[in-house]
Order: structure tokens, then sequence, then C-alpha cells
């Protein structure tokens, strides 16, 4: 008699269709919107954090500016806020001998005579990194940690391919972007002399080997530096699930399997 009272217990259980649909469409729910509950680890994806105020050539090549977080040799710039078509920013050469002028980096725009919808600022506002993708190119890294190896990590950033003041013709810009040894690229942008892409938005999916990697962008460009393409980034970052939405998903995929063992043991005993 209890036995009886017992499996008929289990079945009305693990046999409630609400019961058994609200665990699905959480598993689910998980499985469909892991970016619910992810993190984001990248330090200073906006480039807003700088030592200096001001716009500037930064890294390795330009001591006296340092971006938190990120680290280059490349010829890279950081733009603030309106200065890329007006001002510029100040770089490692000089205009005169005697090393007194310094050379300041401008990008074709509406405030130095190209109608081609540059604006102050990226998407996401406030600064954005300048990157000359024939003239000395270099890799523009972060050491990313917190991954969850063999598990998805988004990458996504605003870009955009611009062109150097001053200088006349067609070119391509593209960014090669990389996380631990996998490798995925943007496609070249084709600008047309002193022009401008407009920003766009990508995303990559990578699968980290380890908990730490190296996150590094890479500009490239054509024709050669006597057209100075320059690919533009902002709004970094790199998402990966909390390592506890991941618990939770296993423990509900474990849970619906529970259910189906038992609503098929309590239907076997059933009959």
């Amino acid at each position: 008699m209890l036995g009886k009272q017992l499996r008929s217990k289990v079945s009305k259980l693990f046999n409630s269709r609400a019961a058994y649909s609200t665990l699905g469409a959480l598993t689910l729910a998980l499985v469909a919107g892991p970016a619910q509950g992810s993190i984001n680890l990248v330090t200073n994806g906006g480039f807003e954090q700088t030592l200096l105020p001001v716009a500037t050539q930064f890294g390795d090549r330009y001591p006296q500016q340092q971006v938190l977080g990120w680290t280059t040799d490349s010829y890279s710039f950081v733009f603030t806020p309106g200065s890329a078509d007006f001002g510029g920013a100040t770089d490692e050469y000089f205009l005169d001998d005697e090393e007194t002028i310094p050379e300041q980096i401008m990008l074709w725009g509406p405030h130095n005579g190209s109608a081609n919808g540059l604006p102050a600022t990226s998407p996401v506002g406030g600064n954005f990194l300048g990157a000359d993708g024939a003239y000395l190119p270099g890799k523009i890294s972060q050491v990313i940690n917190g991954l969850n190896p063999g598990h998805a990590a988004t990458v996504s950033f605003y870009w955009a391919g611009a062109q150097q003041y001053t200088y006349d013709g067609d070119s391509t810009e593209r960014w090669i972007v990389s996380l631990g040894e996998e490798t995925q690229e943007t496609a070249a942008y084709h600008n047309r002399d002193h022009g401008f892409s407009g920003w766009m938005h990508q995303t990559f999916t990578f699968t980290p080997a380890h908990s730490t990697e190296t996150l590094s962008f890479l500009a490239l460009g054509t024709p050669d530096f006597t057209v100075p393409p320059f690919s533009l980034l902002d709004g970094v970052s790199v998402t990966t699930p909390e390592p506890g939405v991941w618990g939770m998903g296993v423990a509900l995929f474990a849970a619906l399997g529970l259910c189906t063992r038992l609503r098929r043991k309590a239907s076997s005993s059933a009959a």
C-alpha cells in the first residue's frame, strides 16, 4: 500500500506539465541567453583612463602617455572628443630640427576640409583610439583574466576606417583581433580619398584555452604609409558567463534529466 502511494505521488510530481515546462524553460533561458549574468573582463575598454587628459600618441614609443590596462609599441593615438579633425594628437616627432614644435596627427573630417561625417566621438562617447595600419604597425594588447577555459568568450567593439589629414588617395582599413592563440579579423573597409567609414559594431566569439589570455588588436591597412590608413577603436569588451551561471545551468540540466528518468520509472511501475 505504501509503495503504491509513493509511486502515485512521484508520478503526480514529475508528470506535472507546468513544473516540467518551467524547469525546461529555465534551462533553455540559460543556454539561449548567457549574456544575462555575464561579466566584462576588460579594463578601460573605452580608453577614458589615461595618464594625460589630452590627445596624444601612447604606448612604449611615447612613454609620456599611458592608457590604463593597455600596452603597445605601435604608432597609435588617443583622440579626445573633437580632437581628431581639430587640433589633433601630439606624436613622438617634431616639425623642426630644434625639437621645439611637436607634430600633431589629425584625421580628415568636417573641421579640416572633408565632409565625410567623422563625429567628435564614437557611439560610446569619450576618447577613442586611432592606429596607423601601414607605418610601424603593432599590437594593442591587454591581459584578460577570469576566462572560462573551453567556454565561449564574446569580444565586441566599435571600429571605423579613417585617413590621416594632409594625405590624399584611397585606402583600406581593418583590425586583426586575437584572444590567446585564436585570431579573427574584420572585413577590410575600402575608403575613398579623404574618407571615413562610419562607426561599425563588431562581435567575435572565441574559445579560450586558459583562464588568462592576451587580447590584442592589430591595425592593418593599404596601400602604405604614403596614404596613411587609420583604424579606429572604442568600446572594447570581453564577456563570459559567470561561474555561478554555468553552475546553475549544469544543475538545471541534471534536474531535467532526473525528472525524465523518474517519470519513466513511475510510468513503468504504474503499468
